[in-house]
């Protein structure tokens, strides 16, 4: 239920709960605030922006994918529906960019001073305490929507501050950083959508192994995030795919892992008696193949247009197999 977004990392020799103060550093020029002008309270656009809503939307997307494909009723249980996206987005999602924001906040005071920490918006260790109690505010409101959701809280919050902070820092290697935002994307947002709605039960296993597919996926959806800032990233010591494996294979790592999960959700679709909806995620999974080749050519030059065009196609795939689900366990015909 998490949503993150690739920074540069902290300075790793940097204590991680270190009093970052309210300098402003650019480069070797440290700007320090007048006296009397420290801010004591962060602000609350600081904290909307330190939230980032932005980025709530796609485990937003995610989880009515999993509120669709419950097969029940909609409208009848709007309370339950509400709190789930309060958790999969401003909770949980929020959480994260909290964590990510006050672990990289060394690093962010040279290369984008004016975030809400650097820029001391939100002064001292409050970055800290806002993620602390975020993450406490999304285990209450998992705990109240039932246990299966509180374990899925319990999953995004420990991936949320695994991918950031010492000594994991899943975000440092491809691998681990791109699976964990994959899960966090796509399978947990999904399986909260659905258990939210399942009377405190475990939701259907079909519903299970749709979210875990479209995570998978998902982890291809990352990678294309990896190509704006390749060489930046090897300063770092960040080992994303494209400085892992170059630039050309992690492409097409990308494109296979996008789209062989897509194939099991076809399979799964036809042989579960929904030929439609198979047809139709196919074309989509047709549309992405179609532009693979561009963005494989020149990875770095096309990476946003295709992230932009076959994610879209991804999603909208996602949201037409939790109707066939839907359908499935309504025995619609």
């Amino acid at each position: 239920m998490t949503t993150f977004q690739s920074q540069a990392s902290l300075d790793e020799a940097a204590d991680p709960i270190e009093e970052s103060g309210p300098r402003l550093v650019r480069s070797s020029v440290v700007a320090r605030p007048q006296p009397g002008s420290v801010r004591r309270l962060p602000s609350p656009s600081a904290v909307l922006q330190l939230l980032k809503p932005v980025t709530w939307f796609a485990p937003m997307w995610a989880l009515g994918c999993g509120v669709v494909s419950a097969g029940v009723p909609i409208v009848a249980n709007w309370r339950s529906i509400a709190g789930a996206v309060l958790l999969a987005g401003p909770l949980v999602c929020g959480t994260s960019q909290a964590c990510n924001d006050w672990f990289d906040r060394h690093v962010d005071a040279i290369n984008e001073p004016k975030r809400p920490i650097p820029s001391g918006r939100v002064p001292g260790r409050w970055g800290l305490y806002i993620a602390i109690a975020w993450s406490a505010l999304s285990l209450a409101v998992g705990a109240a929507l039932g246990p299966w959701v509180l374990v899925a809280a319990i999953v995004g919050l420990v991936l949320a501050w695994a991918y950031s902070a010492p000594p994991l820092r899943l975000k440092l290697n491809g691998w681990w950083g791109n699976t964990a935002v994959g899960l966090c994307y796509e399978g947990l947002p999904w399986f909260t959508g659905a258990a939210a709605l399942a009377a405190h039960r475990l939701p259907d296993a079909r519903i299970v192994w749709l979210a875990l597919l479209y995570s998978a996926g998902a982890f291809g959806i990352m990678v294309l995030n990896d190509f704006k800032a390749i060489e930046g990233d090897q300063k770092l010591g960040i080992r994303t795919l494209p400085v892992q494996l170059g630039v050309r294979p992690a492409a097409i790592v990308a494109c296979a892992v996008m789209a062989v999960p897509q194939l099991v959700v076809i399979a799964l679709l036809v042989s579960g008696g929904r030929p439609f909806e198979a047809k139709v995620v196919t074309a989509l999974v047709v549309a992405q193949a179609a532009m693979m080749p561009m963005f494989v050519r020149q990875p770095r030059k096309r990476a946003p247009l295709y992230n932009a065009t076959g994610t879209s196609c991804y999603v909208a795939g996602m949201l037409v197999s939790a109707f066939a689900m839907r359908a499935l366990l309504l025995g619609n015909p």
